[in-house]
């Protein structure tokens, strides 16, 4: 439209002179001369000449002050060229091919990566359930384009697919998990205590019911109604209960947690790392605060099992749980550290330092 509007300015424009200075006899001298010359030089040429766009644009505007029949003489284009220049002007006006996109509109990059994550992280989904979860979501895209980008990555069909990994697996297994295990404290004057530890596998959480010096069954099974009456509801996602085959537990300890349907597990005989967890456990308490500390008694032993308790599950991180403590459900916001007061707590005199800023 604008090349339009300015080709008609022009014409208007070259129209002037014409009229107004059509009988200076020195205009029509000069104009010879540039003929003259303009057939000069279109002798001496041997190829022919390359006229730019604006160029064209300049010929085809003087076209119309000049009678058809010297276009011949004026012009160093036949009238064939100049009228076929002016059809595709008037046709690249015309066209609107250039403006219209033929096909279905291309899938949008966060579409796409949205899709990739959806076969990622669901490896039995086939495309055309992604594709039902993605119009879940709001996104309305054909099944064959979920198709398409899948094989454009390389994933294959959900039958074909790699299996969950390792780490996949095993905490699928650990959310119905609970692991019990026995270890001893010894006091300040020589006594053996022995407390009785319960860890949840998914979430790490450290449950001590109790301590005392006689672990007889009859206590033993006790502590297990305990545990079953403070897990409450969340005894109905566990599926196994994994116990070494101390003599300490009975069949009555196995009772407890059937009647809850779950599966009691038996470690091998001297294989620790069947119940690797709970070993762990133990190792990094004994580690932070048994080999630093004196044990005067049953009480004192009680408090310092409760501390570490209480630190385990709300203040230590886990590396299996994303360095978050397993009472933990969300990482925490990023704070300007110069802006608050980092505080710190002692946690059995010492023995163990906890950091948190100040609200």
């Amino acid at each position: 439209m604008i090349v339009s509007l300015l080709y008609k300015a022009t014409r208007k424009l070259l129209s002037l002179p014409s009229l107004l200075l059509r009988g200076d006899a020195a205009k029509d001298a000069e104009l010879l001369v540039l003929r003259h010359e303009n057939a000069v030089l279109r002798r001496q040429l041997a190829s022919p000449v390359r006229y730019e766009p604006v160029d064209r644009f300049w010929f085809a505007a003087l076209s119309g002050l000049i009678p058809r029949c010297r276009w011949r003489e004026v012009f160093p284009i036949t009238p064939g060229t100049l009228l076929g220049l002016h059809r595709r002007f008037v046709a690249a006006k015309w066209d609107y091919s250039a403006r219209r996109r033929t096909g279905r509109p291309p899938t949008a990059t966060a579409l796409k990566s949205l899709v990739l994550r959806l076969a990622g992280e669901n490896p039995r989904w086939g495309h055309r359930r992604i594709q039902g979860e993605l119009a879940r979501l709001g996104h309305r895209i054909a099944a064959s384009t979920v198709w398409e980008i899948l094989h454009a990555a390389g994933i294959d069909p959900a039958p074909r697919r790699s299996g969950p990994t390792w780490r996949e697996f095993l905490t699928a297994q650990a959310e119905g998990i609970i692991a019990a295990d026995f270890f001893h404290i010894d006091t300040a004057l020589g006594r053996r205590l022995y407390a009785l530890a319960f860890l949840e596998h998914d979430t790490r959480r450290l449950r001590i019911t109790g301590v005392t010096a006689h672990p007889t069954r009859e206590w033993t099974v006790q502590q297990a109604r305990n545990l079953a009456a403070d897990l409450g509801i969340r005894m109905e996602s566990l599926r196994f209960l994994l116990r070494d085959r101390d003599g300490k537990y009975g069949a009555a300890f196995d009772a407890v947690f059937e009647a809850e349907e779950l599966d009691v597990i038996k470690s091998a005989p001297r294989a620790p790392r069947m119940n690797a967890h709970c070993e762990r456990v133990i190792g990094s308490f004994r580690r932070e605060v048994l080999d630093h500390i004196l044990v005067m008694g049953e009480a004192h032993a009680r408090q310092v099992l409760a501390a570490y308790q209480r630190h385990h599950n709300e203040h230590r991180p886990h590396q299996a749980r994303n360095q978050l403590p397993p009472d933990a459900q969300k990482q925490p916001t990023a704070i300007d550290s110069g802006a608050h007061k980092l505080l710190h707590t002692r946690i059995l005199g010492g023995l163990i330092n906890e950091y948190r800023y100040a609200a």
